[in-house]
């Protein structure tokens, strides 16, 4: 049987919105494979790839 994987953007500010991502993360039911962070210009990250191996 092959695996299954979801793709999930999550957008944040990484300043002020950090325990939402902790929450997101919590919430998942299936295991976090990577988490891919996209940084800008100004050395902050605006939304990171979160990918989840399903159960």
């Amino acid at each position: 049987m092959a695996s299954k994987y979801r793709v999930h953007k999550f957008e944040i500010k990484m300043a002020k919105d950090q325990y939402k991502l902790e929450e997101f993360l919590n919430s998942m039911n299936g295991e976090v494979v990577s988490i891919i962070p996209n940084s800008v210009p100004a050395a902050d990250i605006d939304f990171v790839l979160i990918v989840e191996k399903r159960r």
